[in-house]
Formats: C-alpha cells, sequence, structure tokens
C-alpha cells in the first residue's frame, strides 16, 4: 500500500489549520512553520484544497486560508481527493502496467478490494475525529460497502467496478 507524502502532508495541514483558524486566516507561512512542509509545496495542496471547496482564502492584511466547511463534513478521504492522490494497493496502473502482460495478475482483486476498504475507513473520518484524536477502529461507522461497488451488467459480476466516490 502506498500514500505519499503529498496525501500525508494534505492532511496534517489540514489539522493544523482547523486548529489554528479560532483566531481567524491562518497564514501558509505559519503552516509550514509548525509542520515542516515547505512553502511552495503547501501552495500546491492549498490551490487543490480550494479549487475542491475545502478551504477558503481571504486577501489582505491578516489573510489567509480558513476552512470553507465544517471539520466534521470534511472526510480524510476528501482532502486526499482534492490534492490527486490515490491510495494505491496495486502496482498497476489503469489495471494493465506491473500487472502480467497486459493481463491483471492473479492477486489484483485482492489488492483492488483493500484500496476499496482504505477509501471505505477514510470517508468514515472526519477532519473533526482527528483533530479531536478520536480515531479509533472500534469507533468508526463505516460507509456502506455498495457505495463503493458499481454493478454494470457488461461487466463480469466477479470484478467490481472501483468507484473512489462514494454514492449518495
Amino acid at each position: 500500500m502506498r500514500l505519499t507524502s503529498k496525501g500525508r502532508y494534505a492532511v496534517s495541514a489540514m489539522v493544523d489549520l482547523n486548529k489554528q483558524q479560532t483566531g481567524g486566516p491562518v497564514t501558509l507561512a505559519a503552516i509550514s512553520e509548525r509542520q515542516f512542509i515547505s512553502l511552495s509545496y503547501l501552495e500546491q495542496l492549498f490551490r487543490r484544497l480550494r479549487e475542491n471547496g475545502l478551504v477558503r482564502s481571504v486577501r489582505g492584511p491578516g489573510g489567509g486560508y480558513l476552512l470553507a466547511k465544517e471539520p466534521d463534513d470534511i472526510s480524510v478521504a476528501d482532502i486526499i481527493r482534492a490534492v490527486n492522490e490515490p491510495v494505491r494497493t496495486t502496482m498497476c496502473e489503469n489495471g494493465v502496467r506491473g500487472c502480467h502482460r497486459g493481463e491483471r495478475c492473479d492477486t489484483h482483486q485482492l489488492w483492488e478490494a483493500l484500496g476499496m476498504h482504505i477509501y471505505r475507513f477514510l470517508d468514515a473520518v472526519s477532519l473533526a475525529k482527528v483533530c479531536e484524536k478520536g480515531v479509533f477502529l472500534d469507533q468508526i461507522a463505516l460507509i456502506e460497502v455498495d457505495s463503493y461497488i458499481a454493478s454494470d451488467p457488461a461487466v463480469d459480476s466477479s470484478k467490481a467496478v472501483v468507484t473512489i466516490e462514494p454514492l449518495s
């Protein structure tokens, strides 16, 4: 399984923003200093977070960033998706590269299902829960599995179609 620093840094920055925004907008320079993340990297991440409606910017003196939604309404998966950081559990890209001669390997379905389960967990964990240090496996109510599996009559029913966004 692989979650690169982009997703981890985005989550850390959003936790920092949530904790610090009580005093007004938070500058990226302040987040950079507290989280040891380069300012230029944070600028890239926050551009994507803003484009995806998770943060809003405040211009002018005393400007910076604020959450655009309540922390209970932002999931960890929302943050990871916003910065285009997939959680990869297979070695394949588009179901081919990394598999056997253009065919899916025998364990592909196992790793793909694990990836869906990881997103299912991350969708159930809110930014507020992370900030409260309340992420405990036995206290997370997972979203229904059907929300992650789309059936297509043209596709063999033994092969689930992955949907990254939960169906609402």
